[in-house]
């Protein structure tokens, strides 16, 4: 299928100028256009927005996307240091991962002390962070 702008962005989640920004950005490619001018996307369009949004939503920035994305697009320019990139952020995720479990730890905990959702005001965690 093929889709004006207007419909690509509702179909892909994001608005008008988030997809105009993704092309200026070199995250999306030129579409092609109709004989009026109207921009044309296509469902692998969709597809690399929603991809895209996604890493996004898992703490990548769009610098860090356009490199992974070299990868999808077989560019051997962002591919020349991916082995670094990937090494680089796989520990950067590890160490993300080792907080979260940290954090998860931690509420378990809090959880566990307070004594139920109707009494959460007297939580004895929230008691002492007040009185100590």
């Amino acid at each position: 299928m093929s889709y004006r702008i207007s419909v690509f962005a509702e179909k892909s989640g994001v608005n008008k100028e988030t997809i105009r920004y993704y092309e200026k950005k070199s995250l999306l490619k030129d579409p092609s256009r109709t004989n009026e001018g109207y921009r044309i996307y296509s469902d692998d369009d969709v597809k690399r927005v929603k991809f895209i949004k996604r890493l996004q939503n898992l703490g990548f920035s769009l610098s860090e996307i356009y490199i992974l994305l070299g990868v999808v697009d077989n560019d051997e320019v962002r591919c020349k240091n991916i082995f670094e990139f990937v090494s680089k952020k796989e520990l950067e995720i590890q160490e993300q991962i080792a907080d979260l479990k940290r954090i998860e730890s931690m509420l378990k905990d809090l959880k566990s002390r307070c004594p139920d959702q109707k009494a959460i005001h007297q939580c004895p965690i929230v008691e002492s962070l007040i009185f100590d």
